[in-house]
């Protein structure tokens, strides 16, 4: 690791990492910038064949990596990838980023079926429970370290028909934030991200359930939406300054002062926008 301008070390650098959700999208950016920042890293994924693909690209930019399965909604897959990563590594991981995650919605709360709900909630807020309940313990023992947490501008953006999705980034938010206190002068940091539109395939194969709002969608990631390549640097070069809270696009920057400053009229608007869309 080494020094940055902002006192201490440059964590991303040469760092020993693991990523879940690195088969695609914003994961595999993970993946590829930490490769090209000198470091180790093990891409796990639900679809294995898929983080495979991950390992090829971070090799080919000069990285290390290796693939492995892992089904983030299970504690018991999620032990064995620590366990895992120690191996590899020979110690403790430097960098962990929790990305696993699912897009859903399009119905409103009570139409919503429950399966869904506990499928959302099981991957995209128990999946980073899991990660945060194995790798919180091994870095705090290490006295350094970082854990990243993927949650959206969802957790305080609160768009209507995409309740169980909105309550799980909120989750994601929440848990980072408590996180941070308990480690507070550990030499362990935590950065929550909180993207808007990021061009990924979160929603491939997704039906949103209107027409109208699936169209809305495509052309609001078509226009507003960033590349995850980008994503993936501006929050490792936030992890490096120790930075809590990563908003990286100009509406969500947008959302989150509204909310914080007008939380009522920002509720309303975005009920009334909605019916608009529609």
């Amino acid at each position: 690791m080494r020094l940055n301008p902002f006192g201490g070390t440059r964590r991303t650098q040469h760092a020993d990492a693991v990523v879940t959700g690195a088969g695609s999208g914003i994961g595999r950016a993970f993946a590829i910038e930490l490769g090209r920042r000198g470091g180790r890293v093990i891409c796990s994924d639900i679809d294995a064949g898929r983080a495979r693909e991950t390992v090829e690209l971070v090799t080919a930019t000069g990285g290390k990596a290796f693939d492995t399965g892992c089904d983030v909604s299970s504690l018991e897959q999620v032990t064995a990838l620590a366990d895992t990563a120690e191996q590899w590594f020979g110690k403790t991981a430097d960098i962990v980023v929790n990305n696993a995650g699912i897009g859903r919605g399009g119905a409103l709360i009570g139409d919503t079926p429950l399966p869904e709900w506990h499928q959302v909630l099981d991957i995209n807020l128990w999946g980073v429970i899991h990660g945060c309940h194995v790798f919180a313990p091994r870095l705090r023992a290490a006295g350094h370290g970082s854990i990243v947490n993927t949650a959206s501008a969802a957790a305080f953006g609160s768009a209507p028909r995409m309740a169980a999705y909105n309550v799980s980034k909120a989750g994601v938010l929440a848990l980072s934030e408590t996180l941070a206190a308990e480690l507070a002068g550990t030499g362990v940091t935590v950065t929550a991200l909180c993207p808007t539109g990021v061009k990924t395939n979160i929603l491939e194969g997704v039906s949103l359930g209107d027409p109208g709002i699936e169209k809305w969608g495509e052309r609001l990631i078509r226009w507003t939406g960033r590349p995850p390549a980008g994503i993936a640097r501006a929050t490792l070069d936030a992890v490096d300054r120790g930075q809590l809270y990563v908003v990286p696009q100009l509406e969500a920057k947008l959302i989150w002062q509204s909310k914080r400053l007008l939380p009522e009229p920002y509720t309303r608007a975005a009920g009334l926008l909605e019916r608009l869309v529609r």
